[in-house]
């Protein structure tokens, strides 16, 4: 699957959870959680130290899960988020030597940006889905429509993370250039620490509700 088709499948959703995870051991009865809730797909992130074995035991377990990698700030987190079997990487900046280490090792990345200069690089270096972080701090969808109509025509499309939760979501789909938001409400550290699989799957059915309304999954 190449990287459009992988970004058109989110798409199809909306919504890619976005996720920290400290154990190991929760990694399949989160899998399990967020694909009977409807949501087959994941950013783990590497905020903290179980990230690697996390994404490799569910690229295991559950190989059809569309598995990314978040918080990919170094040349080491490339390496092993894809031998874990991740699909893309995320990072929440733009470090133009990643995106080319990125892509000198054949794994699709998105940079985040949170400013016109910081898109147009990107860009520049060949991103066409950026994450645009953080999102509501950084000024929501009023900014991401004011960068959406100087730069919407060239195909460029975000994913917006940081403080989208279910009020404002359907706001943010609303955005012509949005692809996917990234949910980090839909499975929380602290859920997944406590084994709260039920409300893990809450979250991804309201999520989904609302997503389908405006995107028509």
């Amino acid at each position: 699957m190449n990287f459009d088709e992988l970004t058109g499948r989110i798409a199809l959703y909306g919504i890619i959870p976005v996720i920290a995870i400290e154990s190991a051991k929760n990694a399949i009865p989160l899998a399990d959680a967020l694909i009977s809730g409807g949501l087959p797909c994941a950013e783990i992130t590497f905020r903290t130290a179980a990230a690697a074995e996390v994404m490799a035991l569910i690229k295991k377990e559950r190989p059809d899960m569309i598995l990314g990698a978040g918080t990919v700030l170094t040349k080491e987190n490339l390496k092993k988020a894809k031998d874990a079997g991740a699909m893309f990487g995320v990072a929440p900046g733009f470090n133009p030597d990643m995106v080319k280490a990125a892509a000198d090792m054949g794994f699709p990345f998105i940079p985040g940006i949170a400013t016109s200069s910081e898109l147009e690089q990107a860009f520049a270096l060949g991103c066409r889905v950026l994450k645009f972080f953080p999102a509501e701090l950084g000024g929501g969808v009023k900014m991401l429509e004011a960068l959406s109509a100087p730069y919407g025509h060239t195909g460029v499309s975000f994913m917006p993370t940081g403080g989208v939760n279910l009020g404002n979501l359907e706001s943010y789909l609303k955005v012509s250039t949005v692809k996917f938001v990234g949910g980090t409400w839909i499975a929380k550290k602290d859920d997944i620490a406590a084994g709260n699989w039920d409300a893990i799957r809450k979250n991804c059915v309201q999520a989904l509700d609302t997503a389908r309304n405006i995107k028509r999954v």
